[in-house]
């Protein structure tokens, strides 16, 4: 049996998996925050609630905001700040009394939708989240590429490519840098700018419903967006060069940017012809969840 748990900044989501990939049960709780000590408890009791209901033992994978430092084991990157500085998974390994594997959230959606969902069965698979943030995750040949630095696809915070003159030189990001990917195509940024743009406040959910009405100001900022993913995306593509770019997150909904974006990243890919396919996510919100559970892909084994 396989234990994911998906650690949010609001809730703590557990699942158990069958040697299948079958669901077995799941538990999601609010998460303590603000709270360490909280948090590792609440874990260890989802974790034996979940094994108490199965009657089995499992391993246990964890996705996690921001991500363990090789250097010193501690806790970086983590927008649940009370996680900083911590030795999260050595403190949740004696808790669990068992050893643990840690992934970044995005990490985990991108080995969830490569294992059984929407990159099944390619060989390259760019798991991308635009939600609040903008993150992602490499899987090659069924495995996660993690990197010396833990950093593996963390394109949410490198420069829109190829800026346009009145984009230049970009708006300020939390990790200090102007102008980072995550500024211009997580949801905030999309509201933000078409307020900037437009001079209405709207959420990304009423601007791409009035963009479906045919209001002209929310099919341009839809079009604005399109492009700039498209650049982004490309920019990637010239480096991984992906079979399969998987989509996740609130702004992963928007099914137009499925034909846009395609249409326009090819004038920035180094080729002639670009074959990498743009997918919506199959599993959903699960696959954080479910991601963490294949971080053990063989039920324990290596």
């Amino acid at each position: 049996m396989r234990i994911g748990i998906d650690l949010g900044g609001t809730k703590i989501e557990a699942l158990a998996l069958d040697a299948e990939g079958r669901e077995l049960t799941r538990r999601r709780i609010a998460a303590p925050q603000g709270r360490y000590e909280a948090t590792i408890a609440a874990i260890r009791d989802l974790v034996a609630a979940l094994e108490a209901e199965t009657g089995q033992q499992g391993t246990v994978g964890i996705g996690m905001p921001g991500t363990i430092s090789p250097a010193t084991g501690l806790v970086k990157n983590a927008n649940s700040t009370w996680l900083i500085g911590h030795p999260f998974g050595r403190d949740l390994e004696t808790a669990l009394a068992r050893p643990l594997r840690l992934a970044n959230d995005a990490d985990c959606f991108a080995l969830s939708e490569a294992t059984d969902g929407a990159g099944a069965g390619a060989a390259s698979v760019f798991g991308v989240i635009l939600g609040t943030g903008v993150g992602g995750g490499i899987v090659i040949g069924g495995r996660l590429l993690a990197g010396p630095n833990a950093i593996a696809g963390e394109w949410g915070h490198n420069p829109l490519p190829w800026m346009h003159p009145d984009e230049y030189p970009g708006t300020d990001c939390y990790c200090g840098k102007k102008g980072c990917i995550e500024t211009w195509a997580s949801g905030p940024a999309f509201a933000r700018l078409y307020k900037e743009e437009e001079g209405e406040a709207l959420t990304p959910e009423e601007i791409v419903a009035a963009a479906q009405t045919g209001a002209r100001p929310a099919r341009l900022a839809l079009r604005r967006y399109a492009d700039r993913l498209a650049r982004a995306l490309a920019h990637t593509i010239n480096i991984l060069d992906p079979e399969v770019i998987v989509l996740g997150g609130g702004m992963s909904n928007i099914e137009a940017i499925y034909d846009e974006v395609p249409a326009r990243w090819g004038a920035w890919v180094f080729s002639d012809t670009v074959v990498t396919r743009l997918r919506p996510h199959q599993h959903g919100d699960s696959s954080g969840v479910r991601g963490a559970a294949w971080l053990w892909p063989d039920g324990g084994g290596t």
